[in-house]
């Protein structure tokens, strides 16, 4: 259970994070036998400069990209599948561009150009640590221009492992080592925390958090590496109760607690939006003041559905009607 409640966070987390710069199917369903994708990401030609303050994550998403997290190191049988999934994608790709091409000839048009290859997802297999032997296995090697931790298979393959333990403790890969372990991902907790308040990722990552938190308080059975993640995590947890109580304080009334935590909120969907649409007019701003008085477990999915819904879909689901 302990290892669905991580996966489940790094899915959501990786979800939110890329959603405003483009299309995001979390699971992705690929044919043939059922297997699922973490995460599958389109990304939007017209959101593509949001890609540049999530870093080394966002190098990944400039083209169609396939995120693998692993919570654990991923074993030699996990990476194969992950490769599996990849042609199963490339092979589904080809065949709909084929049916175009068929298609246009019926009707004497002209058909469409080969598939190009960058028009096929690229797997990036996000594990924690990766052996030089596994690394040896897989024929991955590092690549001239990109940091310390990112390994590239053949390149018919498309694909490469990344042993987040490896990447130098830089801000370009703060957004990846967020999914780390030990005391990798606890520098990087830290250096989420110090972000300014303005930047939009923050509070989506920090939200994240407190869910995993709180999810893994829950389980009656954690190991040694959760139970520290807890306790890494205790302090911002306390921090969050301790600012809402001390706004409840300065009211002066039991209502001060829940209009702390709105500010919050408020902040946070202003600086979502404003990434995803450059402004707030009248029509988003009655979005924001719909999802303020929700429950954190209400809210919390739908901010990962804010970060990708379009905006028609956004307007007919949380606009106020007049």
């Amino acid at each position: 259970m302990t290892i669905f409640i991580h996966d489940q966070f790094s899915k959501d987390y990786l979800e939110a994070l890329l959603a405003p710069s483009g299309k995001v199917e979390s699971p992705k369903r690929v044919s043939g036998e059922v297997r699922l994708i973490d995460v599958y990401f389109t990304p939007d030609s017209q959101q593509k400069a949001n890609l540049q303050s999530l870093g080394l994550l966002g190098q990944f998403a400039q083209y169609p990209a396939i995120l693998e997290p692993y919570r654990n190191a991923a074993t030699a049988d996990e990476i194969g599948d992950c490769l599996l999934k990849q042609l199963e994608v490339k092979a589904f790709l080809r065949r709909k561009a084929n049916r175009g091409k068929r298609s246009k000839k019926n009707k004497n048009e002209k058909a469409d150009k080969k598939l190009k290859s960058s028009e096929i997802p690229k797997v990036w297999i996000l594990t924690p640590t990766a052996s030089k032997r596994k690394l040896s296995y897989f024929g991955a090697s590092a690549r001239k221009g990109w940091p310390k931790g990112v390994y590239f298979l053949a390149p018919g393959l498309r694909a490469a492992i990344v042993a987040i333990h490896q990447l130098p403790k830089i801000p370009e890969t703060l957004w990846l080592r967020v999914l780390g372990r030990g005391k990798v991902q606890e520098r990087a907790i830290d250096e989420l925390e110090a972000l300014p308040d303005n930047n939009p990722y923050k509070e989506i990552g920090l939200e994240l958090l407190y869910n995993l938190r709180n999810n893994l308080a829950a389980e009656k059975k954690t190991n040694e590496t959760d139970r520290e993640l807890i306790m890494r995590l205790k302090p911002l947890y306390q921090q969050e109760k301790e600012q809402i109580q001390q706004q409840s304080r300065q009211e002066g009334r039991q209502e001060g607690r829940q209009e702390g935590r709105q500010e919050e909120r408020r902040t946070t969907i202003e600086n979502l939006l404003r990434v995803r649409f450059g402004s707030i007019d009248n029509e988003l701003q009655s979005i924001v003041e719909t999802l303020l008085p929700l429950s954190p477990e209400e809210f919390t999915p739908l901010l990962i559905q804010l970060s990708q819904l379009p905006r028609e879909e956004l307007l007919a689901r949380f606009g106020r009607q007049s």
